[in-house]
């Protein structure tokens, strides 16, 4: 996800709103972006511990034949804080969780930078909770000229991150297993969106997913597509609000995204966290910024429209977690 400020093609200076725009997107400002990077690395770090915590809880219940188990967590954390610094079982969930996020949110920075726009190195959000993380944004820093570059910088992120998560994904299928009779009954069960319930039924059959003991390589892989999922629902400054804007303009934005908000209120009532959602979504990234090129996309991109709304597809999963 990138998040971009509030700046319209009117409030820009005088010689920002010439035809000629490239002349006044400086080396120097591009990388302006890169001076507090310790920060960067300080919350990467941090995540990297978190989702590591995690993923040795995780991998500590799949060895043992059983649904995951919060407590484990909590001990791993107490050990941790004790001096216990082997992380290395938690990696097969963490590595391949960061190299998602990453690979989404360097899509987003490589193609700034070749647009030079002002854009700075992704900050990660760690979370001792669920996952470890609450995933990852860049912050755009300069205004962006036309549609075709808003669109060339919305979907990269979401076709980058999807290319290393495929993998991942089917790789992590593989290797889950059903869970074993008698064994204690999972007490959430992850929502399973297309892609990942066509991975199952391939691996497992009609086994239900319930049944399914999802290997931590996989449940990194699911994180990803809900990240991918979320990050393209048609809103606002979401990757999927700065698509739908690009390829059809304000008017069809704000359309589109009030619909797509009142959707997720609608859906509260299925998964309540969708509320929460929704209620953010319409405080804080409804309105979007202005371009100063309003120029439609050209046809080469509409091959890119039609891939993105396929990811969203795949991704989507209206019950994310569902207790038992």
């Amino acid at each position: 996800m990138f998040e971009r400020g509030l700046t319209g093609a009117n409030d820009l200076p005088q010689n920002l709103r010439e035809p000629n725009w490239e002349p006044v997107r400086s080396r120097a400002r591009l990388a302006a972006g890169l001076g507090w990077w310790w920060i960067n690395a300080l919350l990467f770090a941090l995540t990297f511990v978190t989702t590591t915590l995690f993923g040795a809880a995780l991998v500590e219940s799949f060895g043992a034949g059983r649904a995951f188990d919060l407590d484990l967590l909590w001990a791993d954390y107490v050990r941790f804080f004790h001096g216990d610094m082997n992380l290395l079982p938690g990696l097969r969930f963490s590595a391949p969780l960061l190299l998602i996020l990453l690979a989404h949110e360097f899509g987003h920075f490589v193609a700034c930078r070749y647009w030079r726009v002002e854009a700075s190195l992704p900050y990660f959000i760690p979370s001792p909770s669920l996952f470890g993380t609450w995933g990852a944004f860049i912050r755009i820093r300069s205004p962006i000229y036309s549609r075709k570059e808003l669109f060339d910088i919305g979907v990269s992120g979401p076709i980058a991150g999807f290319i290393v998560l495929a993998p991942f994904l089917v790789a992590g299928v593989l290797l889950s297993r059903p869970l074993p009779e008698g064994a204690a009954p999972q007490s959430f069960v992850l929502g399973t969106p297309l892609l990942l319930r066509l991975l199952e039924w391939i691996r497992f059959g009609s086994l239900e997913p319930s049944r399914i003991l999802l290997h931590p390589m996989a449940v990194a892989g699911w994180a990803g597509l809900l990240a991918t999922a979320m990050n393209l629902l048609p809103i606002g400054q979401l990757d999927g609000g700065h698509i739908l804007y690009a390829a059809g303009g304000e008017r069809w934005h704000r359309i589109v995204s009030r619909a797509s908000v009142l959707m997720l209120a609608l859906l509260g009532f299925l998964y309540w966290p969708w509320w929460i959602w929704a209620l953010l979504m319409f405080f804080l990234f409804r309105r979007h910024p202005l371009v100063y090129d309003e120029r439609p996309l050209p046809a080469g991109r509409g091959a890119l429209c039609a891939a993105a709304a396929l990811l969203f597809v795949l991704s989507l999963s209206i019950v994310p977690i569902r207790a038992l």
